[in-house]
């Protein structure tokens, strides 16, 4: 087990474990002592039908979900709402490479797959809140990635879905593009097979890593019109050295490689042997797909596809100069937005 402040309680809590004990995973094998942290805001009614699910994305903690998405006067408001932020497992606070021990640990830990993590949820859900039945499953990137498999696996618990700027279905795009970031890790000398001493041995492939998102994880126009100055630099290369640098470096690299391959082999089809149409048309729920206007990695034209495939869904295009960094929320105006959608889709019976 390896230390890591980064994923302190003290950082990224308050949060809570549910211990789902050995664990039986999609792709076989058994992931042993699984525990699984995650965060409430809110309190349950007495019909326990006002839960909101929100899972966590590649890279993000419940911390930086609640810290976005949650509060007082927002869609997502705990005077409202019961809203459960589920760190997926491999993150670096749920179960994951760096903080458990023994044969799994580390490069030896299992390949996950966003079923895993939506299975594992469920039986939180049902298990520790005693519901049934969701009033929403809401969640970004690899967040919208667990709440389409959400929909498909467990129509009838999923009220409502909302999706942000993810696939049902992984595109070879993406792959490619996570491959790279896989790469960039694993091609350091000291990452050693995933059997480094800290994560501060792998800072030149976390830097790597880190410029691959600044070039594609914020859009052209972003560049183009000097957004990054809203965040108080003076140049581009300040801007990459001073905030994405730092925002990537502190993390566990084998946690990092975790989440890429579960992005990696994100597909609702396996539910229904491969075909997208049948796993899309078992979603019962209603739906808003919402992908943001300049994302390069999740594209407003592969989401327009999958949508109509799902009954009483709708596409709401957010704009956002940020590409798919404008999950950040450092555009007031998206978030209004997305708080506008977000209260629309809860209105509806």
């Amino acid at each position: 087990m390896l230390d890591n402040p980064y994923y302190s309680q003290d950082a990224h809590g308050p949060w809570q474990i549910f211990n789902a004990g050995d664990f039986e995973l999609e792709l076989g094998g058994v992931l042993r002592d699984l525990k699984l942290a995650y965060a409430v805001h809110g309190e349950l009614n007495a019909a326990r039908d006002n839960a909101i699910l929100v899972p966590t994305w590649y890279s993000g903690t419940s911390k930086v979900m609640e810290q976005l998405f949650v509060g007082a006067g927002r869609a997502l408001d705990p005077a409202h709402y019961c809203i459960i932020i589920v760190n997926q497992i491999g993150n670096g606070i749920s179960s994951s490479p760096h903080n458990i021990d023994g044969a799994q640990a580390m490069a030896n830990f299992p390949r996950i797959q966003i079923g895993d993590d939506v299975r594992a949820q469920h039986r939180l859900v049902t298990e520790i809140f005693g519901t049934e039945k969701l009033a929403l499953v809401f969640g970004g990137s690899m967040g919208a990635q667990q709440t389409y498999d959400w929909a498909v696996r467990y129509p009838a618990m999923v009220a409502r879905a909302a999706p942000l700027a993810g696939y049902a279905k992984n595109t070879d795009h993406d792959r490619l593009f996570v491959e790279s970031l896989i790469e960039a890790i694993t091609s350091d000398p000291h990452w050693n097979n995933g059997s480094y001493r800290s994560h501060l041995d792998v800072q030149a492939g976390l830097k790597r890593h880190a410029r691959l998102w600044s070039v594609m994880g914020w859009s052209t126009e972003f560049y183009a019109t000097e957004r990054w100055r809203e965040f108080n630099f003076t140049s581009c290369e300040q801007f990459h050295r001073e905030f994405m640098e730092p925002f990537f470096t502190p993390l566990d690299p084998n946690s990092l490689l975790c989440m890429a391959r579960k992005w990696q082999d994100g597909d609702v089809t396996r539910i229904t042997g491969g075909s997208l149409e049948a796993a899309l048309g078992r979603i019962t729920a209603h739906t808003f797909v919402m992908p943001i206007s300049t994302d390069m990695f999740f594209k407003v034209e592969d989401c327009a596809r999958e949508q109509p495939l799902i009954k009483n869904s709708q596409l709401r295009v957010l704009n956002s100069v940020g590409g798919h960094l404008g999950l950040f929320g450092f555009e007031p105006e998206f978030l209004a937005a997305l708080d506008a959608n977000l209260r629309d889709l809860l209105a509806l019976k």
